[in-house]
């Protein structure tokens, strides 16, 4: 590690070290700030922009704040509660990351590995890279790889693989028309249409967010000889307690726990509306596939936060936490971030995670923060500096954005952040 990265890690290991034990820089809350925050909420479900919602802020391994708003469905007026289930989406990458950096601990995978090791049509991949034709079209010619992609380059998002929304070139069209999910692929069967295509950058070049931590799925399953669900469920959900999470929920007596969008609320991209958990398919999606609980991913989050141990079991080493939380994208990397680059212009990107690398403007919110979120409206994040985290969930699509900025911005504030 050099430059901001090892000065972000070193932070993140810090406080994993001393914060999260002694807690006696933290910041507390405020009584009229955490009302300003419920205020939000219920004016949200009120004014008709999302059915319902649950809020945690849990701190020094205790609830500050836990509160349900509205319903998880206006179809079923059913109320809001811990139980109710919601599509993580890309809340599954960092789930995905810890199993993939255990077998990093384990000595079985290496961030420097090239995924070819794993996959070997990745060592035949091609770039694909636009350029204007002599009738002035813009047309696609593929060169090789200037280097293999790479473990680190799935995790952190420069491996060159898209999502495919159409409007982002010729490559990204070639993703969105190419099929990838036609006829229930599993994870197998997924990447090998994946390296079918060319990559949009070379890589190592540019943050690129896509299907990267859906190959690394696959990676574990090479690795493991399993399934990643099989894999995950072992190692990780089932010690933990996570026991409502999963990629489909397959039982139907728990499918009114589902929660829902707005009716006209349920478009996620450009190709594809929010997917139904109850259709259950081959694909194990470890980019975005999951479904869970509040609860459920309180004992991830908590465990993150307490450096990689949970009521007495240790999952990760807290310097593989510390390093999961280093910016791996700096100014010394030379990596570009592209038009779309969703953590942010005051964050960084590590593995699996987004981290805060400096201050926003007019506040004094902390270093070394990092989280991510999922399409559907999901986010969670943990404040080592605090010892806290929080977890947002409510499905909506079209709102997410607005409302983490809003409600992390009230969150803070009743901290006097």
């Amino acid at each position: 590690m050099r430059g901001c990265r090892a000065v972000v890690a070193a932070l993140v290991l810090a406080l994993v070290a001393t914060g999260a034990k002694a807690g006696s820089e933290a910041h507390s809350f405020s009584a009229a700030g955490l009302a300003k925050v419920s205020d939000y909420v219920r004016n949200e479900v009120a004014t008709g922009k999302i059915p319902g919602a649950i809020l945690l802020l849990q701190q020094h391994g205790k609830p500050v704040y836990f509160e349900s708003f509205g319903v998880r469905d206006i179809a079923t007026e059913l109320s809001m509660s811990p139980d109710t289930i919601f599509r993580l989406y890309s809340m599954s990458k960092p789930i995905t990351t810890v199993i993939a950096m255990m077998l990093v601990e384990e000595g079985k995978l290496a961030l420097s590995d090239p995924v070819s090791k794993y996959v070997p049509p990745f060592a035949k991949m091609k770039v694909g890279v636009e350029r204007r034709g002599e009738d002035g079209k813009t047309v696609m010619t593929q060169e090789p790889l200037k280097r293999p992609v790479t473990i680190e380059d799935l995790m952190r998002h420069t491996a060159g693989l898209p999502y495919g929304y159409y409007g982002g070139g010729i490559v990204n069209k070639d993703y969105a028309d190419a099929g990838l999910f036609n006829n229930d692929p599993d994870n197998t069967e997924f990447v090998a249409r994946l390296t079918a295509l060319p990559l949009a950058e070379q890589p190592g070049t540019q943050w690129d967010y896509g299907h990267s931590t859906d190959v690394l799925g696959r990676v574990i399953e090479v690795i493991t000889g399993n399934s990643l669900f099989q894999v995950e469920k072992e190692r990780l959900l089932g010690p933990l307690g996570m026991n409502e999470t999963a990629f489909y929920v397959t039982d139907p007596a728990k499918w009114p726990l589902i929660a829902e969008p707005m009716p006209k609320d349920r478009t996620i991209s450009p190709v594809a509306d929010i997917r139904d958990p109850r259709r259950l398919l081959r694909w194990e999606s470890g980019g975005g596939g999951m479904v869970g609980t509040i609860g459920d991913y309180a004992r991830f989050s908590q465990m993150l936060l307490n450096g990689g141990s949970y009521q007495g079991k240790r999952y990760l080493k807290p310097e593989t936490i510390a390093l999961m939380a280093s910016d791996h994208i700096g100014p010394e990397t030379g990596v570009v971030r592209d038009k779309n680059y969703y953590p942010g212009p005051n964050s960084g990107f590590g593995l699996g995670l987004a981290v805060r690398t400096s201050v926003p403007e007019n506040t004094n919110w902390p270093l070394g923060e990092y989280r991510w979120d999922g399409v559907g409206g999901t986010f969670f994040f943990i404040d080592p500096a605090d010892d806290l985290f929080g977890i947002f969930m409510v499905q909506t699509p079209s709102q997410r954005g607005r409302i983490q900025q809003e409600l992390k911005t009230l969150i803070y504030q009743a901290m006097g952040r």
